[in-house]
């Protein structure tokens, strides 16, 4: 196994199940120093102990800066710097327009944006010049879907926030870049699609438009994480890569 992040320090936000989980695996396997949230204690003590080698759980709602000033607090306590942030946390429910409410409006963009602007920009002062963020977007910031619009509006700022912020921080030489995973199959997807025979007879539909002809893995699309968090991509920056089995490159 490569050791691509040996004694690097790494930031994985809603770490404890689906692509956050998977990815914290990947990173911890390839030498980096963890760090992961979850809204959830027993989720969280669960997830730390899945992932093994140096990993730290700090609990708290990326949509609420204090929980992320926690975060950062236990960070400096541990290390003093930051090389890798995967701003990652986040989520959505369906509701279709004539539907919305102010709550799931709010709540919706208060993980999803909010959650991500602060996670990146209270990191800064512990980023290493020439570090890495990765900020997961979503296919949904290109295609329609049917009653996801709220959620589908969170990732297409998430692909602005990458786009600009390269800008912002090119003295610092620090790469943003998003990846937009396509149906990915996690506990967090099936909960959303209603759970049993009916999520999967929707992924099993979905699969049926998708080139690669199924859904894809976590663990597919933690590879793509670490390499937009490596050296390997060092002259790749602002991009929005999607790890979708070519679904909407159609």
């Amino acid at each position: 196994m490569s050791a691509r992040f040996e004694n690097k320090i790494v930031i994985v936000t809603g770490g404890t199940s689906g692509i956050g989980l998977a990815t914290a695996k990947a990173f911890a396997g390839e030498g980096a120093s963890v760090f992961i949230t979850g809204r959830r204690q027993e989720a969280l003590d669960a997830a730390v102990n899945a992932i093994g080698g140096r990993v730290t759980g700090v609990r708290g709602d990326m949509g609420k800066l204090a929980d992320i000033d926690r975060l950062y607090d236990a960070v400096q306590q541990k290390h003093g710097h930051i090389d890798v942030v995967f701003a990652n946390a986040g989520g959505g429910e369906f509701a279709a327009l004539g539907s919305i409410t102010e709550e799931h409006y709010q709540s919706t963009f208060d993980s999803n944006v909010k959650g991500v602007l602060f996670t990146v920009q209270k990191a800064l002062p512990l980023m290493r010049d020439g570090g890495s963020i990765v900020l997961t977007s979503s296919t949904t910031s290109i295609s329609g879907t049917p009653a996801f619009s709220v959620y589908s509006a969170t990732k297409a700022a998430i692909r602005s926030f990458a786009r600009n912020w390269i800008l912002d921080l090119k003295e610092r030489h620090i790469r943003v870049n998003a990846v937009s995973p396509g149906v990915t199959d996690t506990a967090g997807l099936n909960e959303l699609f209603g759970g049993g025979a009916t999520a999967e007879g929707t992924k099993d539909y979905l699969a049926g438009l998708i080139p690669a002809g199924r859904v894809g893995q976590p663990e597919e699309i933690a590879k793509a994480v670490l390499f937009l968090a490596s050296d390997d991509a060092s002259f790749v920056n602002g991009v929005e890569l999607f790890v979708d089995g070519g679904q909407v490159q159609i």
